[in-house]
């Protein structure tokens, strides 16, 4: 079983996986720790880490799908988080593999980032992992129009892919609990297939 934990950045994904990682006694991997061991380890590694959602997914992509493809095999389970899981890339799964992922995409409505960018967003940044000290440019209005169009981006190609998009509009720790309650109810039911003792491979 693999939990994919996706969307805009600020959104708690790898809060989410430590929580997760606590509740389950499941490993999480956080794909920026791939990202940077791979453009640090590889010179011509196609990308740097200032490169666009889009251009850094596709690269990452074909060994992200490896591993999880190899954990669902091997019938072992593992939380992923990162934004540059996209929700088209999960149409390159079989059922038997696509059956045993559960992806969570996150994102906050316009109305919340408008209403709580600096004062919520921002301020929760770095609760798991040390983003550096904040800039001034990171809570410009240039900045807050961008991360609405990123949140648009990602509530679009959720629609368009049929994937589910969990929506932050008004009470974070509220809503957020219930994309909890989800997981917990799709990990059972994937839980429960298991224990019919299907081969994947």
């Amino acid at each position: 079983m693999i939990i994919l934990i996706s969307g805009s950045g600020y959104m708690g994904k790898t809060y989410m996986a430590q929580n997760l990682l606590e509740k389950y006694k499941i490993s999480y991997f956080s794909i920026d720790h791939l990202k940077m061991g791979i453009y640090r380890g590889m010179s011509n590694c196609g990308f740097t880490p200032t490169d666009s959602t889009e251009v850094i997914g596709d690269r990452l992509w074909p060994i992200i799908k490896g591993i999880i493809m190899t954990n669902i095999e091997n019938k072992q389970s593992l939380i992923m988080e990162g934004c540059y899981i996209l929700p088209h890339y999960l149409k390159e799964f079989e059922k038997n593999y696509r059956d045993k992922i559960i992806p969570v995409f996150l994102g906050f409505s316009t109305s919340y980032i408008q209403e709580n960018y600096e004062t919520k967003i921002i301020k929760n940044r770095c609760v798991i992992e040390d983003r550096g000290e904040l800039k001034a440019e990171d809570i410009s209005e240039f900045r807050i129009k961008e991360y609405m169009k990123e949140n648009e981006e990602y509530r679009t190609r959720c629609n368009k892919y049929g994937e589910k998009f969990f929506e932050i509009r008004s009470n974070y720790e509220k809503e957020i609990a219930m994309v909890y309650d989800y997981i917990d109810i799709q990990k059972q039911q994937i839980e429960s297939g298991f224990e019919e003792g299907s081969d994947i491979r």
